[in-house]
């Protein structure tokens, strides 16, 4: 067994030189410098105390980097994961306790485990159970819900909690007369030097810079004694080795939080590290080791007090734009996070939580997907709408159901585009043995009396009906006009016995009519269903054919009495291969 299969560090290792290593310091240390702000604002909306976000970029990255696939991709605490276990996790116990941290924890060891057993049992492709239209739906609430959960910061008021989004905004906005303007002024200014920052010098960490600028002010003109909320003693050190409490009554308050955050986390992870694969081509992106990778990071972090982790598109985008090339970027910046832990937390005493809130509504501002909303409005309205109906489901309903709808959203589309596949007539294009839509190619011609339909699908026991109604309808609509029918069936990949069965139903339909029967095209595998369920023998043996041209020209020729041996010699050959 290769190493290079679980640790792909392997892979580059041999390779790595000076050069590679600067421009790994770099991005690590740049990605450390974002991850610290972040981490602190992603905790504290998971409803955790913000040293938790810290633990988040230790231990994670490391494993990341020793153990993914990808060479950019940056794991740690996020913003939609961090409201997903806020939205689970605060259902039975109060953010910030000492169970709702313990309860947190144990959902980042058992989403670890799902990863872990996702990967083991190579059932990656199940994440695609949701489209991207869905995704885009969530997404975008998500980035409506996160804001809303930050009006306690950014107004600098108490807010009770509600169940649903739009009755925390009601609250808040009935009660703007208690406002805390400090608080929103730090919030507000924030945001605006943060855009400032990213329209005239990209270069520098804005995240950063406002962090710095609110601890500088709190601390010299103390403004925590007017009322200005502020993280307050954040823990020194490593976090210690603890066993998260596996009790079972704890596993079953958290599954729910771990079902949920498993999807969206893996759905995240991996499409990040697709796309910087496309942009980098310097690596192969195994989605199963992405899996195990992701997973196990988040299995070792729970042992470590890690909140639990995604990849970050932002971060990952500055690691990749700052030229990461290898995974020690990764560990660097976990280096560099423990070094914070070990010497620097005591300076965040006065960060501003405003501040934090401020980092999130940044954050959360690439997440609202309007413009690719309008695009789905012009070039696919049944996305737009499944966009639509899971942006709505979010809101109005909750995470969790907002994926679950979005889930079986997905499934149904699935479903009813296999039960409703393509199928075209086809003509024969002039000077030319190609066969064409007709509705598409107004050129192609039609031979009288000869219907040729290609059916773009395999053929199973969710479209066997609808397969039976294209061919009987195409017969109604050229009012029994037809001597010959010709299935082109070349694009049916796969068949199954009711496949298998509506076929013989078809043949049986046109044998009582008297109208010949021909297949052209059958695959290999299609072909071995059709030998087994004895169908080559119903339909006839020289009622098979290669090409449609044959079939086409083989009619033409018994219709003017002559022999087609070649013909039939030709399809007796290519029955007994496998194609």
């Amino acid at each position: 067994m290769s190493w290079k299969r679980f640790f792909p560090i392997f892979d580059w290792i041999s390779e790595y030189n000076k050069s590679v290593f600067r421009s790994d310091l770099t991005a690590g240390l740049t990605v450390c410098i974002m991850l610290i702000p972040q981490g602190m604002a992603y905790a504290l909306l998971a409803g955790m105390p913000p040293i938790y976000g810290l633990y988040g970029g230790l231990v994670p990255l490391l494993i990341y980097g020793l153990l993914g696939t990808s060479r950019q991709l940056s794991i740690g605490p996020v913003a939609v994961s961090s409201l997903l276990v806020l939205a689970g996790i605060s259902q039975v116990a109060e953010p910030e306790s000492g169970q709702y941290i313990e309860l947190a924890i144990l959902a980042g060891l058992m989403i670890g485990i799902a990863q872990l057993l996702l990967s083991a049992l190579r059932l990656g492709f199940l994440v695609t159970f949701l489209s991207h239209p869905v995704i885009m739906g969530f997404t975008s609430a998500a980035a409506i819900i996160i804001a809303v959960s930050q009006f306690k910061y950014l107004f600098g008021f108490p807010i009770p909690r509600f169940e649903q989004t739009y009755e925390t905004a009601i609250y808040a906005f009935e009660h703007l007369n208690q406002i805390h303007w400090l608080s929103f002024a730090f919030c507000t200014s924030g945001i605006i030097v943060m855009l400032a920052i990213k329209k005239w010098a990209r270069f520098i960490p804005a995240a950063l810079v406002v962090t710095i600028l609110g601890i500088l002010i709190t601390y010299l003109l103390k403004l925590d004694q007017q009322g200005l909320a502020i993280v307050g003693k954040v823990p020194e050190g490593l976090p210690s080795f603890s066993v998260p409490n596996l009790s079972w009554t704890n596993i079953q308050l958290v599954l729910p939080t771990v079902g949920t955050v498993t999807i969206m986390g893996v759905v995240e992870s991996i499409s990040i590290a697709k796309a910087l694969e496309a942009k980098n081509k310097d690596g192969r992106i195994r989605p199963n080791q992405e899996l195990f990778a992701i997973g196990f990071s988040k299995f070792a972090g729970a042992f470590f007090q890690a909140l639990p982790t995604s990849a970050s598109f932002t971060r990952s985008a500055v690691n990749n734009e700052a030229g990461a090339r290898t995974g020690i970027a990764s560990i660097i910046a976990a280096a560099a996070t423990g070094l914070t832990l070990v010497f620097f937390t005591p300076l965040f005493y006065y960060l501003p939580k405003a501040i934090l809130a401020s980092i999130v509504l940044m954050a959360v501002k690439g997440l609202f997907e309007l413009e690719g909303a309008k695009e789905l409005w012009k070039t696919h309205r049944k996305d737009f709408f499944m966009m639509l109906i899971t942006f709505l489901a979010t809101l109005g309903m909750g995470i969790e159901e907002g994926v679950l709808t979005g889930v079986i959203l997905s499934l149904l589309l699935v479903i009813y585009q296999a039960s409703r596949p393509h199928s075209a007539i086809l003509g024969k294009l002039p000077k030319t043995n190609h066969f064409r839509n007709v509705d598409r190619f107004p050129e192609a011609q039609q031979e009288d009396g000869v219907i040729i339909i290609r059916f773009d699908a395999p053929l199973f026991f969710l479209n066997a009906e609808q397969f039976k109604n294209t061919v009987f309808d195409t017969l109604e609509k050229y009012n029994d006009r037809c001597y010959l029918f010709i299935l082109d069936a070349s694009s049916i990949l796969d068949i199954d016995s009711s496949g298998l069965h509506a076929i013989e139903e078809v043949y049986n339909h046109f044998k009582e009519r008297n109208i010949q029967f021909f297949i052209a095209g059958v695959l290999g595998p299609v072909r071995d269903a059709f030998k087994r369920y004895e169908l080559i023998e119903k339909v006839g043996l020289t009622n098979h054919f290669m090409y449609v041209s044959d079939a086409l020209e083989y009619y033409r020729q018994e219709k003017s009495g002559q022999q087609a041996l070649w013909t039939n010699n030709a399809i007796q050959h290519n029955l007994k291969n496998k194609n």
